[in-house]
């Protein structure tokens, strides 16, 4: 059993304790948003924030997610408003096969939470996650847009 903190609640799920949190999040938890890419903590398909750092789940362990504040991709909205990296990516047209964009879009909330007006090295520095379709010219330009706002 594991006691995690998600999007704001309390859930006592029935894992075991070196179960990777990207699977007790999806499977147990039911938030299918945090996606599987590569299992190694490579791709960053999966990021989510825990205590606000864009962490890859599939590569931390239930027990080492307990205690501390996990935000999914379901939770980065507020009061029925997209977050402002969901409403850029809207706005710029950001995703193509769409299947890295929740990860992409966990990282890039961490960066702006960090450096709200981040430089190019800053990006290239925060954003390693991988996408097959090639939308970081997209990407960029989200940030910046958020950035200049």
């Amino acid at each position: 059993m594991a006691n995690l903190t998600i999007n704001g609640k309390s859930l006592t799920l029935d894992v075991e304790a070196d179960t990777p949190l990207l699977w007790a999040i999806r499977e147990n938890a039911g938030l299918t948003g945090t996606k599987y890419g590569c299992g190694i903590a490579q791709c960053g398909a999966c990021t989510v924030h825990i205590d606000g750092v864009a962490t890859r789940s599939c590569g931390v362990s239930v027990a080492e997610a307990e205690g501390k504040k996990i935000t999914t991709i379901e939770g980065l909205a507020s009061g029925g408003v997209l977050h402002k990296v969901q409403q850029a990516w809207i706005a710029k047209d950001v995703p193509q096969c769409g299947y890295c964009q929740s990860g992409m879009i966990m990282a890039v909330a961490a960066l702006l939470n960090d450096k709200p007006k981040p430089t190019d090295a800053d990006i290239d520095e925060a954003i390693t996650n991988i996408c097959r379709c090639g939308t970081f010219q997209q990407v960029r330009e989200a940030i910046h847009t958020i950035a200049a706002a």
